[in-house]
């Protein structure tokens, strides 16, 4: 069964660091990439991060860059999400999501293309 599962969210003050975990069960890391995305209240799900199946090519959303960093440990068959200097705005519920692709340079974070699991996210809180 192709199972993503995510961890690691909480509260945390402005300026705090959290990082998320998203353990992948069922995939092979090295023909899936990972992506990233988070959903606000009243909003839609945005795209945040991923990482290409070779581990090689990363992409951010402007809004990110520079404070979080996508890492993957093929091992433990697990992604992850350093997130650091928070701030409110990026407080949401953060799902991983993967995709089995045979491109291994390239990853995506929007909903347009097909993902193969989605967790069921883990809530990030910042408070000013």
């Amino acid at each position: 069964q192709l199972q993503v599962v995510e961890s690691g969210g909480g509260l945390v003050q402005l300026g705090g660091s959290l990082r998320l975990s998203c353990a992948t069960s069922g995939f092979i890391l090295d023909e899936t990439s990972i992506a990233w995305f988070r959903q606000a209240p009243g909003k839609e799900r945005e795209g945040v991060s991923c990482i290409s199946s070779s581990g090689r090519s990363t992409k951010y959303d402007y809004s990110v860059e520079g404070r979080f960093t996508i890492s993957r440990d093929v091992a433990k068959k697990t992604v992850y999400l350093q997130m650091n200097n928070l701030k409110p705005e990026d407080t949401a519920v953060y799902y991983c999501a993967a995709r089995i692709t045979t491109i291994p340079n390239m990853c995506v974070m929007t909903t347009d293309y097909n993902f193969a699991s989605w967790g069921q996210g883990t809530q990030v809180t910042v408070s000013s």
